[in-house]
């Protein structure tokens, strides 16, 4: 099925690996958000805070599910952090791709002696790959499996209900890169971690 996709992802150091994804042919070009050239989003910066939030709002109007590309330094993003947020809050699938072994323009990938997936952590301390699955664009074959784990993560999210939000600690989640999630919800025992879990499927029930 195709799905409108807002990709996340560390700008400034891993533009050139998302755009190997985003030129794989495999997600068309307009179902795709979440790609700006290197002017215009240092025109939005300068702007302030209000703009990159109003940018990712608009970016994400139209999308169903939220492909976070990892590299080895995206964690310490605090608008990966918030694109994050906002996405399972307004109902998005998210879904974990690792492409620090996508090789640049030189050749070389990208580990810079850690490991993405172990130190991806929310700012409660919790594994992204605890919230939703994981991948890795070269050794799971994101190229030929990138729209079903985006079919796969909506359905995940669907099994949760629109009250089932992640909301920060403070009004502002941008205001501190070390501040806490809390996890709120309306219905009884919400905690979005292993949402694919049947166990957890079957409370639901």
């Amino acid at each position: 099925m195709a799905r409108k996709i807002f990709f996340s992802f560390h700008y400034e150091r891993d533009a050139w690996r998302a755009g190997q994804v985003r030129n794989c042919n495999v997600v068309s070009s307009e179902d795709q958000y979440g790609f700006v050239d290197a002017v215009d989003w240092e025109s939005i910066k300068k702007k302030g805070d209000a703009a990159v939030e109003r940018w990712i709002d608009d970016q994400l109007k139209y999308t169903s599910v939220t492909v976070v590309l990892i590299g080895a330094e995206t964690a310490s993003r605090e608008w990966v952090q918030h694109e994050i947020l906002k996405s399972w809050n307004r109902g998005n699938g998210i879904v974990g791709i690792r492409i620090h072994n996508i090789k640049d323009q030189d050749q070389k990938t990208d580990t810079a002696g850690r490991n993405p997936l172990t130190d991806f952590k929310l700012p409660d301390g919790t594994l992204l790959s605890s919230v939703c699955k994981t991948y890795d664009w070269v050794s799971d074959d994101g190229r030929k499996n990138i729209g079903t784990w985006a079919d796969d993560a909506a359905d995940i999210r669907a099994e949760y209900g629109t009250d089932d939000n992640i909301v920060g600690s403070t009004e502002d989640s941008r205001t501190s890169k070390a501040q806490a999630f809390s996890r709120t919800s309306t219905s009884a025992g919400f905690a979005p971690k292993s949402p694919w879990c049947s166990d957890y499927v079957e409370k639901r029930r």
